[in-house]
């Protein structure tokens, strides 16, 4: 048996404007607010004297290696994204940053918004461009019919009652 683990597929590059002003929020309070608060707490606990057993110590440095992977991935993550601040010119169909309504087969109505994977709130109903639902939605137009599953699984048919950017 092989260890190789295939390279995982990279997912949408796209933001909305107001995901990145959440991404830099982020970015600014873990670079500005919390890492001076845990890098004072750090240089006290070591001024201590034994750090081999000082607990302070011990997490405040493993909160310091979160923060600066967090940070890393974050500047990182904002140097890549591209933002999508305007609704596209056709707006009949379904695209990136679509707020769109769905009645699926037994009448339950669910609305969602198309959003990138930073950006993924599943109790507001914001979903990644990248999941199941969200492909099957990519070009669909009010009144058309999705359906997400698979034979084996089970099926589920939406119709899309309303799109709004």
């Amino acid at each position: 048996m092989s260890r190789y683990k295939s390279p995982t597929k990279p997912g949408a590059k796209y933001i909305t404007k107001e995901g990145e002003g959440v991404l830099k929020e982020e970015l600014h309070h873990l670079w500005r607010i919390e890492r001076p608060q845990v890098t004072q707490s750090v240089s006290e606990a070591a001024a201590l004297g034994d750090r081999s057993e000082n607990a302070e110590y011990i997490y405040g440095k493993k909160r310091l290696r979160e923060i600066d992977r967090r940070v890393r991935y974050l500047t990182k993550r904002l140097e890549e994204v591209q933002i999508v601040s305007q609704p596209p010119i056709d707006r009949d169909k379904i695209y990136f940053g679509a707020f769109v309504k769905l009645k699926n087969d037994q009448g339950n109505i669910a609305s969602y918004r198309l959003v990138g994977p930073d950006e993924i709130q599943p109790k507001k109903g914001f979903i990644s461009v990248d999941s199941p639902v969200g492909r099957a939605l990519l070009g669909k137009q009010k009144g058309d019919e999705i359906i997400i599953g698979s034979a084996a699984v089970g099926q589920k048919i939406y119709l899309v009652l309303k799109i709004t950017y």
